[in-house]
């Protein structure tokens, strides 16, 4: 008889061993997401400016009532709304149609599945700079050379509507790759047998399209939805980097940037302006406005797939 004892991975979770291994990722969160974030409400309702050796004052709600009337703020929020509409739709249903090529009979399939997912690896940064140069220079000059006019003579970030659709292909074409592999994970798993069944009952690709492929990946509809929704919101580096928030423009008789989006003017606010105490106020409220809007999101698509 062995003396070896088979691993059975059932150690309770009270063990010592558990807590030894669960403790590193604990105390990073707690010491990197948990005090700072509690430390920033509280600096919220202060003067408070990173000045080594100034005193902080209590200014109760005052920085949260300049957020009211802060003009720019506000064209933030609506920017960024939009961006966040155009972005949802327009990535997700690209990554929708890339899962649904590479799962298909398609010759080297796992080649275009590793090129799409490829741009996702590229820094935002990076990505924003390369793209400002295609924008800038490579569609100009390509206008010129086949004579489309209109092509050579309008440059994408120069229009405040071209440069918002500019950063809504820059992020698709980042993100999508990412967003199609969970689509193609729900695709996968769909049974065989289901889609032969289908097929000999003589339901055509769109019919089965709708009827069986769409309510099974309901699920993967709502994570990718969550997922692309929070990265609308949170956009900064590609926006910094394709736009820095131009061009300028006018919004209730005020200069604002125009595709200035929320994270990049809480950038602005604290670090180019030094107003750090009424920047980590206005954190706080896009992180209550992201996370109601998330929750009101899934609770919507939790709801839709019990319909579906």
């Amino acid at each position: 008889m062995s003396k070896f004892r088979p691993i059975t991975g059932d150690r309770p979770r009270n063990s010592p061993l558990f807590f030894l291994f669960l403790f590193p990722s604990v105390f990073t969160f707690v010491m990197v997401i948990v005090i700072p974030f509690f430390m920033g409400i509280y600096y919220s309702f202060t003067d408070w400016n990173a000045i080594s050796g100034t005193a902080i004052k209590w200014v109760g709600f005052k920085n949260y009532f300049a957020i009211l009337k802060d003009i720019t703020f506000l064209h933030s929020f609506l920017v960024t709304v939009a961006y966040a509409i155009m972005n949802i739709i327009i990535l997700n249903v690209c990554a929708f149609f890339m899962a649904l090529l590479v799962t298909s009979n398609l010759k080297f399939k796992g080649l275009y599945r590793a090129g799409f997912f490829l741009p996702n690896l590229i820094g935002g940064l990076i990505l924003g700079y390369i793209w400002q140069f295609i924008f800038n220079n490579a569609i100009p000059s390509l206008g010129d050379a086949i004579g489309f006019i209109w092509l050579k003579e309008n440059l994408f970030l120069a229009n405040r509507y071209l440069a918002l659709l500019a950063i809504v292909i820059v992020g698709t074409w980042q993100y999508a790759g990412y967003i199609m592999m969970i689509y193609v994970a729900s695709i996968q798993g769909i049974p065989d047998s289901l889609i032969e069944a289908a097929g000999l009952d003589g339901v055509n690709y769109f019919q089965r399209l709708r009827h069986i492929v769409f309510p099974l990946v309901a699920p993967a509809f709502t994570v990718s939805m969550f997922l692309a929704l929070v990265n609308s919101f949170k956009q900064f580096d590609v926006n910094f980097a394709l736009t820095a928030g131009g061009p300028s423009g006018m919004f209730m008789d005020k200069a604002i940037m125009t595709n200035e989006f929320l994270a990049l003017n809480i950038y602005q606010t604290a670090f180019s302006y030094r107003q750090l105490a009424q920047g980590q106020a206005k954190a706080i409220v896009f992180f209550i406005v992201l996370a109601a809007i998330s929750l009101i999101q899934v609770r919507a698509n939790k709801k839709r797939e019990i319909e579906m």
